[in-house]
């Protein structure tokens, strides 16, 4: 009999935002899967799940997915768009197999992943590739918390009212982010870090600096609100932040 697949979203960092179902899923699973963003580091989701779920005797298998581009990219510094979504397929490949392995011996696997499954995951790329090899997989899909929520409740933000709009994007795609401003009531921008320069920029050009306010690293021990974010240095944000435009 072949195993259950279970994807779950974590929350964007505090053990505590686990949902019941996910704390009872990982109990559950003999095999857990954690991304990683390098392949020499360790994962965070793991981190954050071992503060809440004792793992003892659970066989974990590593998921070292490079960051990079792939949809609706340009060429990325070092090689091709192409040579970047060959190199993620291979790995994408890889893990799949190593997954199908788990589960067609009968065990039931739950695989990581920050945030929301659904909003912005790595893992649907892999969805894809194990439907691909196994259309009759049982997988189930558990929803987290997201980092957008988790940073609009820490800095105390209502992102939509009645008829308003809400426009979530990747801010490192620029292209339609004016567009996007004057379209939307709320406009919340993901992985600001490499970019905030020319987002300042923007909205300082639009007259918008004071509706913005930037979330680092939400729910988790450093978490940061920024109510000014002309004052902060690109330098000083990781991945983990967001932007909240809110007119």
């Amino acid at each position: 009999m072949t195993g259950r697949l279970s994807v779950i979203g974590i929350g964007p960092g505090d053990p505590e935002l686990l949902t019941l179902k996910a704390v009872r899923v990982i109990k559950e699973s003999p095999v857990l899967c954690v991304p990683k963003g390098r392949e020499e580091g360790s994962s965070l989701a793991l981190s954050i799940v071992q503060k809440a779920v004792t793992l003892e005797g659970k066989e974990i298998i590593e998921a070292h997915f490079p960051m990079r581009k792939t949809r609706g990219s340009q060429e990325q510094p070092g090689g091709t768009q192409e040579s970047a979504k060959d190199e993620l397929d291979t790995k994408w490949n890889e893990i799949a197999g190593a997954l199908l392995e788990k589960l067609k011996k009968g065990a039931d696997v739950a695989f990581l992943t920050l945030g929301d499954p659904t909003i912005y995951s790595t893992f649907f790329y892999l969805y894809d590739k194990l439907l691909q090899l196994d259309p009759g997989l049982n997988i189930q899909i558990i929803p987290g918390v997201s980092s957008i929520t988790a940073s609009a409740a820490t800095a105390r933000i209502s992102l939509g009212l009645g008829n308003e709009s809400i426009a979530v994007l990747p801010a490192n795609y620029l292209d339609n982010l004016r567009t996007t401003l004057k379209s939307f009531d709320t406009v919340v921008l993901m992985k600001v870090n490499k970019v905030l320069d020319e987002i300042i920029s923007l909205l300082q050009e639009m007259g918008l600096i004071s509706n913005a306010v930037c979330v680092s690293r939400a729910g988790m021990g450093d978490e940061t609100i920024y109510r000014d974010i002309t004052k902060i240095k690109q330098e000083a944000l990781n991945y983990f932040s967001v932007v909240i435009v809110r007119k």
